[in-house]
């Protein structure tokens, strides 16, 4: 039976567990943290917004496009994606089940390569970063055999 890696994620916090086959429970593989995703945005910009002319007013402000808490949840969402990836390069699971908050796992599934995201069986839009592992262990029941 191949390995199945179950993903529990959300924009700060992702941990990757494996489960070996029927009866073998989970095994934590890697837990990555990104601290920066959960400071505000005031923490996470160093100035005010740029000035720059407008042709109506002779004044304006330039707002960046992505607040800054989003532009990091996406980099983490990066980081996550760099790990499915290595992971299905060196054969290391043939299934992944992923649980993350909806628009987390939306900017996870933006960024996931297309082999990768295909050994994705099932997608549960739950944050489950704080649950023991018994109680991860019950949600993944009706997906795998613990």
């Amino acid at each position: 039976m191949a390995i199945t890696w179950i993903l529990v994620a959300n924009a700060s916090l992702a941990k990757l567990y494996a489960n070996l086959g029927p009866n073998k429970g989970l095994t934590l593989v890697k837990e990555l943290i990104h601290p920066e995703s959960r400071q505000k945005n005031s923490e996470l910009v160093t100035d005010r917004s740029g000035h720059q002319a407008t042709a109506a007013s002779g004044q304006g402000s330039k707002l960046p496009q992505t607040a800054p808490k989003t532009y990091e949840a996406k980099l983490f969402a990066q980081e996550i994606a760099q790990e499915l990836y290595l992971g299905r390069a060196k054969n290391a699971f043939g299934r992944a089940i992923v649980f993350a908050p909806p628009a987390f796992m939306g900017m996870l599934n933006a960024v996931l390569d297309n082999p990768t995201a295909q050994l994705i069986t099932d997608r549960f839009e739950k944050d489950y970063t704080k649950e023991p592992e018994p109680v991860l262990r019950e949600r993944l029941a009706s997906c795998l055999f613990l």
